[in-house]
């Protein structure tokens, strides 16, 4: 669709290296996994409130 072959990642990569740099890289990986995984999760709808819990 946008057409993104090997090149322009590679220019990306090298882009987002240049402004976080390098020891920044796996912090950044890491809270995009966990954006992405909360994502998922909202749209699944596991984080909905139970309105009438179940006595215990």
């Amino acid at each position: 669709m946008f057409g993104f072959g090997v090149p322009e990642l590679l220019i990306i990569a090298f882009m987002v290296m240049l402004i976080f740099g390098v020891g920044k890289l796996p912090e950044i990986g890491g809270s995009f996994g966990k954006a992405i995984s909360n994502f998922r999760k909202s749209a699944e709808g596991k984080d909905q409130v139970e309105l009438n819990p179940k006595d215990t």
